[in-house]
Formats: C-alpha cells, sequence, structure tokens
C-alpha cells in the first residue's frame, strides 16, 4: 500500500512536470507573438508621437490579444485536459477572462516598470525606448505566466478522481 501511494505521488509530480513542460512551449511561443507585436504596434505608435508608457500599454493591448486565441488553442489541445462539464464558448470565455486578468497585471506592469525606469533612468528611456520595452515586458511576462498555469489548472482542467 505504502508503495503504491509513493508510485502515484511519483507520477504525479511526473505529471505535473511534463506538463509544466508543455505548458512552458505553448507560453513560449505565445510569448514570441505577443513580444514581436507588442514592439512593432508600440514602435509604430511612438512613430506617431505617442509617449513610450502609453505606446507599449497599446502595443501590450493588440500583442496580448492575438497571442491569447493561438494559446487558447495550443493549451488546450497540448496543455490541459478539457473537462466534461464545460462546452467550448464557456470554456472559451473563461479562460478569455484569466487572461483578461492576466492583462491586467500586464499592463500594469508594463506601465509602470516604464514609469519607474523612467524615474531611475530617463536616458535610456529616451535613448533606447524598445529596450526599456523588452526588459519590462520580459518581467511582466514571467509574473503573468505564474499566475495564469495556477489559474488555469485550478478552474479549466479537468479534476481526477482520487
Amino acid at each position: 500500500m505504502m508503495e503504491e501511494n509513493v508510485i502515484s505521488k511519483q507520477d504525479k509530480r511526473k505529471k505535473l512536470f511534463a506538463q509544466i513542460l508543455k505548458f512552458g512551449v505553448v507560453g513560449g511561443l505565445s510569448f514570441v507573438i505577443d513580444f514581436v507585436i507588442t514592439l512593432g504596434v508600440s514602435a509604430l505608435c511612438r512613430a506617431f508621437g505617442m509617449d513610450v508608457a502609453g505606446a507599449a500599454t497599446v502595443g501590450g493591448l493588440f500583442g496580448f490579444c492575438i497571442s491569447l486565441v493561438f494559446n487558447y488553442f495550443m493549451s488546450m489541445k497540448f496543455v490541459f485536459e478539457r473537462r466534461d462539464d464545460l462546452d467550448r464558448k464557456k470554456e472559451f470565455a473563461i479562460f478569455a477572462l484569466l487572461s483578461a486578468i492576466g492583462l491586467g497585471i500586464n499592463e500594469l506592469i508594463l506601465y509602470f516598470g516604464v514609469i519607474a525606469c523612467n524615474a531611475a533612468a530617463p536616458w535610456a528611456v529616451k535613448s533606447y525606448p524598445s529596450a526599456v520595452t523588452a526588459a519590462v515586458k520580459m518581467f511582466a511576462t514571467g509574473v503573468v505566466m505564474v499566475y495564469n498555469f495556477i489559474s488555469r489548472k485550478m478552474t479549466l482542467e479537468k479534476k481526477k478522481d482520487k
């Protein structure tokens, strides 16, 4: 009996580790999509006269929305086991709501992160706005990634029978 519990715990850890790795791959691809679009749109916004913090925020919104759709399909296909009691529309609505909360966290970190960088090193923001936006975006992504995994696992994944 004791050996079965040990094996069961080891299997659970292995499965969780594999799931985290798959989540990382899907998240990494989503990040690339989000990152490229964030930087491209923010550069375009700056070219039209928007300040760096505002441009980073607008770029982040566009990057998020496009990568959200990709992330949903890939996550539900490869990372999480679908719940039987959720139809796809409800599932996507929950995924989008959880992601919108992640977007809020992302946008707050982007905006206030650029503001903080400007307070600490205004020359860097003025001389290297894309580099500052990229650095803050990477930090924001790390924070939101942890939130996304935990929130999606708790709400969207099928619960295993004990």
